[in-house]
């Protein structure tokens, strides 16, 4: 895939970018580039489905609310987590117009590449790129939210067939949040690195 027209919209955002014909050459570079850090995520199939996370912790500090050392709640790791020098995320949708879109339920995943770190870095896949901002925004709502739910486990009518969004007002909702970067914020660093294989919902 050419990522040269999302590249150059990113840029213009003031992203830093970075582009990686397979995920193993995404993770080496990042290990690289995070060393010695303190280092958190949220709940992210393509960061699971690249390992970086696993790599990244044998030689930096790793904050997870997936993995709540004993004595802490997971509450208390999640506050932590938005602290640390480096958070990584993805997206549920990326236009090649340059906007990056997610959706939340509890908050800290969202939260989290607005403000509280040095850097942010967001691992995207091929499958997460649409055309227009309309279309990024369509396919997080009816693409990735709906398979997020019935991953999760939730009881909400998008979970059953993870065939679209329903706009439900189940106590389960999961789409909860939204959060669109137009541009880097003010507060730190952000890069995007894309990664020529599908990754994630």
């Amino acid at each position: 895939m050419d990522f040269g027209k999302v590249k150059a919209a990113l840029e213009m955002r003031g992203f830093k970018v970075s582009t990686f014909a397979s995920s193993a050459e995404a993770s080496r570079y990042l290990n690289e580039q995070i060393d010695g850090m303190s280092v958190s995520s949220g709940g992210s199939i393509t960061l699971e489905q690249t390992g970086i996370l696993a790599s990244l912790g044998r030689h930096n500090e790793l904050v997870s609310h997936w993995h709540v050392p004993e004595g802490k709640s997971p509450d208390e790791v999640r506050l932590q987590a938005m602290t640390t020098d480096v958070y990584l995320t993805s997206v549920n949708g990326l236009a090649e117009t340059g906007e990056l879109i997610n959706i939340d339920g509890t908050g800290n995943r969202v939260s989290s590449t607005l403000f509280g770190h040095k850097k942010v870095y967001f691992v995207v896949g091929r499958n997460k790129l649409a055309p227009t901002y309309e279309d990024a925004l369509w396919r997080a709502r009816n693409i990735a939210a709906p398979k997020n739910a019935q991953r999760l486990g939730m009881k909400t009518p998008c979970a059953a067939k993870a065939d679209r969004c329903y706009d439900c007002k189940s106590p389960e909702r999961i789409c909860r949040g939204l959060v669109v970067l137009w541009g880097t914020m003010k507060s730190c660093e952000m890069e995007v690195v894309l990664v020529d294989e599908e990754l994630g919902y």
